[in-house]
């Protein structure tokens, strides 16, 4: 059985992680997210969204 990773579109990732679609293509374009192309659809895999949420700087209590 071929493993199918859950693809998200470049809206409704967005949408999950509350940020705008500019700052997401930035993120793309800094190499810190992948984009995958089917014919004209452009995804986001699940993995590829987690990975990108663990890579993101941790505020420690009281630092900000």
């Amino acid at each position: 059985m071929i493993d199918i990773p859950e693809l998200f579109t470049v809206a409704d990732f967005c949408a999950r992680y509350s940020i705008g679609k500019t700052s997401a293509y930035r993120e793309v374009a800094a190499g810190r997210l992948k984009l995958r192309k089917y014919g004209t659809a452009t995804r986001i895999a699940r993995a590829d969204a987690e990975s990108w949420v663990a890579s993101l700087p941790v505020i420690e209590r009281g630092a900000a």
